[in-house]
């Protein structure tokens, strides 16, 4: 919503500009797309090696 809000503002402001941005908009989109899944991808296989790290730890912890 607040992105909504500050394109408008900006539309007010500098409409050639405004129109550029939202032209291109889809297109970075699509660029950075692929390094967002590559940061999902790390992020669950650093969250994976965690767990099994702390696995014999969390196994001690439900028997006491």
């Amino acid at each position: 919503m607040m992105s909504f809000l500050i394109w408008c503002i900006l539309l007010v402001l500098c409409w050639p500009l405004a129109l550029i941005a939202i032209i291109l908009y889809p297109f970075i989109w699509l660029i950075l797309l692929p390094f967002r899944l590559l940061g999902f991808a790390v992020d669950l296989s650093f969250s994976f090696i965690r767990n099994l790290v702390m696995l014999p730890f969390t196994l001690v912890g439900r028997r006491i």
